[in-house]
């Protein structure tokens, strides 16, 4: 069987047994992940020859060359009518993969248990959400989320900007251009200073991963746009932090104000296992940029959005130990997974 054939059956094993993701790498077996442990698969592993004609099979020549100048590339891929996110890198000098299932069939607020207030992020006319949490803490599923509410409810022209696209999002209300790294576009930061003459009402960056983005992004927001990207951080409070820190110490104050005026809310996420084993649920941390937030935010105290934060449950904000006490209460969580998170 040949290499690419390989892979789609395992694909089809993925989503017949619920695996969310695999893991593929030279001379080891193949690895699949079920709510969040990994085990090892009773498939035929690959070898270099098997990783490297596969990785051929799935790149184009654009893709493969800069998989050959940066040693890592991120692709979307399609089989038996579902999607996948693959991630091809090197390690000791071999080829890897790692590739995740996305659900085909977009969730409710309620279905993915994320607070109901998010729903009002969708409302917003302009400004700038943030989205952030580790990798494979539910960003994108948040995301996805969010513009299918937008697609259901605003007619509106909605961009986004994928590396690589995850979600398919058909016409609804809305009419939505999704474009690819790689595939429509050559990096984000150009394709969302370009976005801005596609006369969009919203605009969403799949990741700000360099400060061109960042400074992109910034700028749709401050000129009318209802921007949605995500960050790698842990807590709220450290994507404010993270997104000013992350540029030229000369710009840090100019940014720092353009912060205050331009973020609207920051949703920072865990997946944590469930009580019963059987799968995960997020704890939710929300910040919501009112005057008090906006003021600590421009005068460089960000360290006391939190303490707002703690007071503030009755404009929809929570900090992330009020969610996991919520989640205890509740029983989704034990109190264990509780602890060790807090």
């Amino acid at each position: 069987m040949d290499p690419l054939s390989r892979l789609v059956k395992m694909l089809e094993y993925c989503v017949a047994e619920g695996a969310s993701d695999l893991h593929l790498s030279a001379s080891r077996p193949p690895m699949f992940r079920f709510h969040g442990e990994l085990v090892p698969g009773e498939f035929e592993s690959y070898d270099d020859e098997h990783l490297e004609a596969l990785s051929a099979a799935l790149m184009n020549e654009r893709q493969l060359q800069h998989f050959a100048d940066q040693m890592t590339i991120d692709l979307g891929y399609s089989s038996g009518g579902e999607r996948f996110r693959l991630n091809l890198f090197r390690e000791r000098g071999h080829i890897a993969l790692a590739i995740r299932h996305l659900a085909n069939e977009f969730y409710s607020f309620e279905n993915l248990h994320l607070p109901p207030q998010l729903r009002q992020l969708a409302g917003y006319p302009t400004g700038l959400v943030i989205v952030s949490g580790a990798t494979g803490s539910g960003k994108s599923t948040t995301l996805a989320a969010l513009i299918d509410e937008i697609n259901q409810t605003r007619r509106c022209h909605v961009i986004t900007i994928e590396d690589p696209i995850e979600f398919v999002h058909e016409d609804q209300k809305a009419l939505i251009h999704q474009r690819e790294l790689h595939t429509d576009v050559i990096d984000l930061a150009t394709a969302v200073r370009a976005t801005l003459r596609e006369d969009p009402d919203v605009i969403m960056v799949g990741e700000m991963r360099d400060v061109e983005t960042m400074r992109a992004a910034l700028t749709a927001a401050e000129t009318g746009h209802l921007v949605f990207t995500t960050l790698h951080t842990g807590d709220a409070v450290g994507v404010v932090e993270r997104l000013v820190g992350s540029f030229p110490a000369d710009e840090q104050d100019a940014v720092r104000h353009r912060t205050a005026l331009s973020l609207k809310a920051v949703v920072a996420q865990h997946l944590l296992p469930t009580a019963n084993g059987r799968g995960r649920v997020p704890a939710v941390e929300l910040l919501f940029v009112n005057r008090a937030v906006a003021s600590l935010i421009d005068s460089a105290k960000p360290r006391q959005i939190f303490s707002t934060m703690e007071s503030s449950r009755a404009e929809g904000m929570q900090t992330l130990d009020q969610s996991l006490a919520a989640l205890v209460r509740d029983r989704w969580i034990t109190m264990e997974v509780a602890k060790a998170h807090a």
